[in-house]
């Protein structure tokens, strides 16, 4: 019993002390980003590269998700409102879902998962092949040509494929409101319309700026600091994701509060 106790107390200690790490690294990966953004030399080819890579080969997987989730929704929230006759509210109820919560939610998870990956394998393994110190040493800070590069993508790319996203799953949503719940496609455009406000748009969008630089940064710092050789770039990549796709969820409870604070009671 003693040695079990032992166990899980080491146990959670080590893993309290690799979260304090990993927390304290990404602090000091922040720091060295916010210090070189706007040194010379800088590397606009790189960030449309990387606007390319994260945004535009991103759309499909982001489109398709949007349009499904917009159609599941319309479809759950119109079967069971109209139990109650309360079905002509599911425009109102699924834009501003949609607009405000699912579409940056959806969006985000969806590029984490992605993009996240993607970044996180692929500077690990310029850094178990020794690319990294390559480029030290041809007197080059990775700093500037490897993470600015991918961060600044992934801010540019994340807030338009979000904006895309909210569209189509609109769309998604008025299709099935017009064939399976019988409704007006011009009531369904006008309650959306109506509905749904600039501040709405800007809420859902501004939160996309947050989770941007949620998975770009997560996935940078698991890249950079690799362990274990090429075994360790799997370890790296499935903790990218996670930490990215937590992050995502937990920051979007506190911005919702902090948006509330400053927008709705103004």
């Amino acid at each position: 019993m003693r040695q079990s106790l032992e166990s899980m107390t080491l146990g959670l200690g080590l893993r309290v002390t690799q979260v304090a790490q990993a927390f304290g690294g990404a602090w000091l990966l922040l720091m060295a980003v916010l210090r070189d953004i706007g040194r010379r030399p800088s590397y606009p080819r790189l960030v449309i590269e990387q606007v390319y890579q994260i945004g535009v080969r991103s759309t499909g997987l982001v489109l398709i998700t949007a349009a499904f989730t917009g159609m599941v929704m319309a479809l759950q929230f119109g079967l069971g409102l109209e139990k109650f006759g309360g079905k002509l509210y599911v425009p109102k109820i699924v834009s501003l879902s949609i607009v405000r919560e699912i579409g940056p939610v959806f969006c985000s998870l969806m590029l984490a998962a992605r993009v996240g990956a993607g970044i996180a394998s692929e500077i690990a393994s310029m850094v178990v092949t020794q690319q990294i110190d390559a480029i030290r040493v041809l007197g080059t800070s990775p700093i500037k040509r490897i993470v600015i590069p991918r961060i600044l993508g992934c801010l540019i790319s994340l807030p338009i494929l979000c904006a895309l996203g909210n569209l189509v799953g609109i769309a998604g949503a008025l299709l099935v409101g017009v064939t399976e719940l019988g409704l007006d496609p011009y009531f369904f455009y006008n309650k959306v319309v109506t509905t749904v406000t600039l501040l709405d748009l800007l809420t859902g969008i501004g939160k996309t700026v947050f989770f941007a630089f949620s998975i770009s940064l997560s996935a940078c710092y698991f890249g950079l600091n690799v362990k274990g050789g090429t075994r360790g770039v799997g370890l790296t990549t499935t903790k990218a994701v996670v930490v990215a796709s937590m992050s995502i969820l937990i920051s979007d409870f506190f911005l919702t509060k902090l948006f509330f604070v400053l927008f709705e009671k103004a």
